[in-house]
């Protein structure tokens, strides 16, 4: 489930050729292996907290337990921002696709934005409603997404791609050129929601051997097949020419590949999952939010009304609302901006999103190495010191670089670059201080707000 959610096409063919444009060209590929191994670390000390909590749940579960309850509460804010940043990005990017799509079946060239509302419309219907039906329906969906992406890559290394097959895309000369800070951005991205194993801890037969092994898998999986179709993607057209292709049209590069390897039908094809997979990513992090709402509604960190379900459906109606309204509006403000679809409003969220996942990850693993020094379980220094204090030290590092480059990301100077890196610290201030005011408000609330949550 956690790989399927992970949407290889909306990755491929959305972040792959922006990361090969604005990050490191033809080494970009690379940086999914870097995050995989970061990640795989940082799971040993996720892993070691699902057991060690008595309600396993999100990052900011955990958060709390190690570092606070208020700093529990940012991390819950923090985790906000992320899906709603992320959703927003995707959202940008699906009404780009869908205007790209129909215009090449000879419709009219409409604005982007006018078809992004008009899927945040039919998302808000199914997440005011039990989208069991259309869950089951994106699933096969996504299947096939993954079976396309492994034809298309299979199809390139079988011909051997432009300019022969190589390594070059893994070499440090290669992703060390250009804005490698921007590449991690991009591929990390690509891992978020892979920590949901952990929060279906309670619904698996022996949890102790099997989320460790499914979060292991996760993250081996999905860096493996980025990897593999990112390379893939480079060597259609060659590492001297690929960073020509992206600037070319960075939007249209998964399609024009496919158009070459797989020739028209297969191109289609792609072009019809790669919607579906965006719309995927939509409706999973419209429920997502919808649920985080409903549920800090319930504790009192957001207005009780969004704790209500609907008397039919059961689902949390009024928070799917109001998770639908705040998309529409945040998009009609990027409309009147006159925001680009991919260069501005893909890329820019992403980056907020990447970021924002990213501290919110280092905050974990800072939390698992102090819950741990506090309760002394003599013999797991491994897994509850050593691999989360590595895991910290490459996420700051992370966190550093993506900083760093950040300004070439948005391409608006630092003005631009650090008010939208302000969101991060401003988002896990208001959990804080809420955290801090309900522990003098409301003791009783506050003494099982991070349970509750969960």
């Amino acid at each position: 489930m956690v790989v399927a959610a992970a949407a290889p096409l909306t990755v491929i063919g959305g972040a792959a050729p922006l990361g090969i444009l604005i990050g490191d060209g033809a080494g970009y590929p690379l940086n999914f292996v870097i995050s995989a191994v970061i990640l795989l670390l940082f799971s040993v000390g996720l892993a070691a907290m699902s057991r060690a909590v008595p309600k396993p749940g999100a990052f900011f579960t955990y958060i709390g337990y190690g570092l606070g309850r208020p700093m529990g509460v940012g991390g819950a804010w923090l985790a906000l921002l992320t899906y709603t940043t992320v959703q927003l990005a995707v959202y940008g990017y699906l009404g780009f696709s869908i205007n790209l799509t129909l215009t090449t079946l000879g419709a009219p060239d409409l604005p982007w934005w006018l078809y992004s509302l008009a899927m945040i419309a039919v998302v808000g219907i199914l997440g005011y409603r039990d989208v069991h039906l259309s869950a089951k329906v994106l699933g096969v969906f996504l299947i096939a997404e993954v079976g396309v992406t492994l034809a298309l890559s299979g199809s390139i290394m079988f011909r051997g791609g432009a300019e022969g097959l190589s390594l070059v895309p893994f070499t440090i000369p290669a992703w060390s050129s250009g804005s490698p800070g921007i590449g991690l951005m991009m591929a990390f991205a690509g891992f978020i929601g892979f920590e949901s194993t952990a929060i279906f801890r309670d619904e698996a037969k022996d949890p102790d051997k099997t989320i460790p092994r499914a979060t292991y898998a996760a993250v081996i999986v999905i860096g493996l097949l980025y990897s593999f179709a990112s390379w893939a993607l480079v060597m259609a057209w060659g590492p001297s020419k690929v960073l020509d292709v992206a600037a070319a049209d960075p939007g249209g590069m998964l399609m024009a590949t496919a158009n070459a390897y797989l020739g028209v039908v297969g191109a289609t094809v792609m072009q019809g999952l790669l919607l579906t997979s965006l719309f995927a990513c939509v409706l999973s992090f419209h429920n997502v939010l919808t649920r985080y709402q409903h549920a800090m509604g319930n504790v009192g960190l957001l207005p009780a009304k969004l704790g209500v379900v609907h008397g039919s459906h059961g689902s949390p109606a009024f928070s799917s609302l109001v998770q639908t309204a705040t998309a529409a509006a945040i998009l009609v403000i990027l409309a009147v901006l006159g925001l680009d679809p991919v260069m501005q409003v893909f890329t820019w969220f992403s980056g907020i999103t990447t970021i924002a996942i990213v501290v919110l990850m280092a905050l974990t693993s800072v939390a698992v190495v102090a819950h741990f020094a506090k309760i002394n379980i003599p013999g797991t220094a491994w897994s509850t010191r050593i691999a989360p204090g590595i895991s910290t030290l490459g996420l700051i590092a992370v966190a550093g670089v993506i900083v760093a480059y950040f300004p070439d990301l948005v391409g608006g100077g630092w003005g631009l670059a650090g008010s939208l890196l302000a969101t991060v610290p401003l988002f896990i201030g208001i959990g804080v201080v809420q955290g801090l005011r309900l522990r003098k408000s409301k003791p009783e609330v506050y003494a099982n707000v991070i349970d509750s949550i969960s």
